[in-house]
């Protein structure tokens, strides 16, 4: 008997990964399935093309990053059908997608000299015979784990940034999606075709697994906290350093002097966006009790209006089959403690689709405010005030992202949420801003891409003195004197003790 396929579900076949649509089940490609020794000779190339990369230098590098972002400039509706195809997502979003992505390839090519280039460093009295200098050095191979919900965004994150620092990269797209991942890297080769700079390996979280333990200098990984740790661990027994993109619960306070339409409509995108499938995404509203009513009214009206559908709608499908069942958990288990829905509700979930729902009232220690929903839901509760609204939002182990409108107080209380970033009268903007650093605390995870603390992310400081003149206070030598000490501890108290 054959097995029924499951649209959107990968499945191993012939020794390959086929990928199909959420959406309609048809096929997006079939990719050769890696094996740990396919894995290791991945890794073997990208070593011995690393030298090759790292010596162009940045100038050189950077020349060829941006014939990259040329290309896929130009070819961007190409690549948003892709993603369309073998995702689900609207052509529309994706298009938003790949436009950011194309943003940071540009931003990293054109800084990656300016930030992680040799310089000197302004030496102390205590050692003013010694000039200091510091330089960055790519690690080698870095691995890139991407993620299914924005396969292009996310990976470009870190390979963009590590290529930029002269390292070379791996990348094991999602199973999910990895015609996408395999697009990114041909579309490389067409401009950088001397060496594998950039290559791909697919396959299951088997090949994640071989990835961590093939001898990479660094792992960058993207997806849930479990996965994350599991990621960690591995990694642990080669001491290879990571960087980790876990999930989020994010929040945003609506505190009473907001822009109540303008609130609205960025938690609706905020909320809804990719049916929902957003690290970064708003999952919990807190709006305080003066214009809970009125704010509520706005965002149904605005989510109501949305279209659910494979194609020219504003949400898509789930892409994950197995998510639906979390989903709808979520919104059960809200119902079944108090919560009401004011949009959508228990029969929103019509797989591959979930409609919009929007839940209030909706106790705190509920699945729905506790855990990662990754659907087109959010939770929306009343609060007394903005102070109460941080307290419930920090109250939760994830740590990603935020969102604040208002007025008088809101770059305050966007300070004190405990999160890696934080949009004030905006939301999830943090993401495109090709300046900032992007990453979580917490559950979420901990290092960062973009940015110039994303470029460092990818290389190794290191720290050179050269001498200069003679010690005037001899005291890394044997040949030091007691005077000579008497004359150190002098100047320590002089200079110091005062």
């Amino acid at each position: 008997m054959t097995a029924v396929r499951v649209p959107g579900t990968p499945t191993i076949e012939d020794g390959r990964l086929v990928s199909t649509s959420p959406a309609t089940g048809a096929e997006a490609g079939r990719f050769p399935a890696a094996s740990p020794a396919d894995v290791e000779r991945a890794v073997a190339r990208a070593r011995d093309a690393a030298g090759w990369w790292a010596g162009l230098g940045f100038d050189g590098r950077r020349e060829r990053l941006l014939r990259w972002r040329r290309l896929l400039a130009r070819r961007i509706e190409e690549l948003a059908e892709l993603v369309h195809l073998e995702g689900g997502k609207p052509v529309a979003d994706a298009i938003v997608e790949v436009a950011t992505a194309v943003e940071h390839v540009d931003w990293a090519a054109r800084n990656a000299r300016r930030v992680l280039g040799p310089r000197r460093v302004r030496s102390r009295l205590v050692l003013a015979e010694f000039s200091a200098h510091l330089e960055y050095q790519p690690f080698g191979v870095v691995g890139v784990i991407g993620p299914w919900n924005y396969p292009v965004f996310t990976p470009i994150g870190s390979v963009a940034y590590a290529l930029a620092a002269g390292n070379t990269v791996v990348l094991k797209p999602s199973e999910y999606t990895p015609a996408v991942g395999q697009w990114l890297v041909d579309t490389f080769a067409e401009v950088v075709g001397e060496q594998p700079v950039f290559t791909a390996v697919h396959g299951l979280g088997d090949v994640g697994a071989a990835l961590c333990h093939s001898g990479v200098n660094k792992i960058a990984f993207t997806g849930s906290t479990a996965t994350a740790k599991k990621v960690m661990a591995a990694c642990a027994e080669s001491l290879t350093p990571v960087l980790l993109e876990a999930g989020g619960k994010d929040a945003m306070i609506v505190d009473s002097d907001a822009d109540l339409d303008a609130a609205a409509d960025a938690c609706v995108w905020g909320a809804l966006t990719n049916a929902g499938q957003t690290c970064i995404g708003i999952e919990r509203v807190y709006a305080v009790e003066p214009v809970f009513d009125a704010f509520v009214g706005k965002v149904v009206e605005r989510a109501g209006r949305l279209t659910v559908g494979a194609d020219g709608a504003d949400i898509g499908p789930i892409t994950m089959p197995s998510q639906l069942d979390v989903i709808r958990r979520h919104i059960d288990d809200a119902l079944a403690r108090g919560g009401r829905a004011v949009l959508g509700g228990a029969d929103a979930v019509q797989p591959p689709y979930v409609r919009p729902t929007v839940l209030v009232d909706v106790p705190e220690d509920a699945s729905a405010v506790r855990e990662e929903t990754f659907g087109p839901t959010v939770t929306i509760n009343r609060v007394r005030d903005a102070d109460e609204a941080v307290d419930r939002a920090n109250a939760v182990p994830y740590g990603l992202g935020g969102s604040v409108f208002g007025r008088r107080r809101a770059v305050a209380v966007a300070r004190r949420l405990r999160s890696g970033m934080a949009s004030v009268n905006s939301a999830l903007t943090f993401a495109g801003m090709s300046t900032l650093p992007f990453g979580g605390v917490g559950d979420s995870g901990f290092g960062r891409i973009h940015g110039e603390d994303g470029l460092r992310e990818f290389a190794r400081p290191k720290a050179i003195t050269r001498r200069r003149a003679r010690s005037l206070l001899p005291a890394m030598t044997f040949d030091r004197t007691p005077a000579d000490v008497d004359r150190l501890v002098k100047a320590i108290k002089m200079m110091y003790g005062r």
